[in-house]
């Protein structure tokens, strides 16, 4: 039964639209906690460990914008490795300069949301394929241009500077400290503006964008905000560590479920574990992940935490809006049937993850 006709059959009843307030507390909590204890772990884990959860950070983080912008916005861009790169190089131009890398590093993050402006500018009237293809030429075009100042390195790269008068040790930890800032931060961002108008809003882009033109959701501010903040975000993990595979985001967002924030997390535990046990067998590594991509495609079209979602209905980041109905001064109660035009999800939680 569509929201319509289920309004228009029980007219008597007061019908009013709130915020996801779920597990809030417990959330925040559990969050801290989890941020404390990886905080402790150059201290009570090898440095072999450390660099392991390092790229996973960074894979996270890159997963978690790429989702914010397919999952969310509907922008699928295949470019992103532009700002995972512009954010080294912002790191290494400052560094250049006398300015240590760890301070440099929100910096490159502000620069490259920045640079997103521009780019935006080119490619915001662009939709689906469109789009995606023309976020790879930006990148490519990005690319060359960097290869032509040799000063950086010509698209090579260079050397890090002040990072001699480090120990190793020292050097481990806080690079690991540095991921693990930027993927709390990113998660952190993400969950504020999903958790605002902004999350209905896209939401609403994402499942038809003429609708909510008509609405009068400002579409275009929306998807810009997304697509300066998913710059920012990837330069900053750019800048902590440059990935050789920048596809890993879009494997772990949709492994782990797209349009979810506990999507990307799951969807880099999996590829991380992956990655670590089959790295060994050449070939047969890439194949492995293919098998696994195309599995979820087929049988969990909603990611390993929709299957979570769909027979537990948990959610550990409450964001999204519920539908409720009942007497003024009774329980509120959330519409949980509704299978056909809208979905249960988008009716229970305004469908934004």
């Amino acid at each position: 039964m569509s929201l319509v006709t289920e309004a228009t059959a029980r007219p008597a009843e007061n019908f009013r639209v709130t915020r996801s307030r779920r597990n809030v507390a417990w959330t925040g909590a559990g969050a801290l906690v989890v941020v404390v204890v990886l905080a402790m772990f150059p201290y009570i884990v090898y440095s072999g460990t450390t660099a392991i959860l390092v790229q996973a950070f960074i894979v996270l983080t890159l997963a978690s914008m790429w989702n914010l912008l397919a999952g969310y916005a509907g922008l699928v861009s295949v470019g992103q490795q532009a700002f995972v790169g512009l954010g080294a190089y912002f790191v290494l131009i400052l560094a250049l300069h006398g300015t240590s890398p760890f301070a440099a590093l929100p910096v490159a993050a502000i620069g490259c949301g920045v640079a997103a402006l521009p780019l935006w500018w080119l490619v915001s009237r662009l939709r689906t394929g469109y789009f995606a293809i023309a976020t790879w030429v930006l990148a490519a075009t990005i690319m060359l241009i960097i290869e032509k100042f040799s000063s950086i390195g010509g698209g090579t790269g260079m050397p890090l500077p002040g990072l001699a008068g480090l120990s190793p040790a020292l050097l481990t930890a806080y690079t690991y400290w540095a991921g693990l800032a930027v993927t709390v931060v990113a998660l952190l961002v993400i969950y504020l503006l999903l958790r605002g108008r902004l999350g209905l809003v896209l939401t609403a882009i994402r499942d038809d964008e003429v609708a909510a033109r008509s609405s009068g959701a400002r579409v275009g501010l929306a998807r810009m905000l997304v697509f300066v903040v998913a710059g920012a975000g990837c330069g900053a993990a750019g800048a902590v560590l440059s990935v050789q595979w920048t596809a890993v985001m879009a494997f772990a967002t949709i492994i782990g479920g797209l349009g979810t924030i506990e999507g990307p997390i799951i969807g880099t535990v999996v590829y991380m574990v992956l990655q670590q046990t089959l790295a060994s067998y050449n070939a047969w590594y890439l194949i492995i992940l293919g098998l696994v991509a195309i599995f979820v495609a087929l049988f969990a079209r909603r990611g390993l935490w929709g299957l979570v979602d769909e027979h537990l209905n948990v959610r550990l980041f409450p964001v999204g809006y519920w539908l409720r109905t009942g007497q003024r001064g009774a329980a509120p109660s959330g519409l949980r049937s509704e299978k056909r035009g809208t979905s249960a999800r988008a009716t229970r939680e305004g469908g934004a993850g």
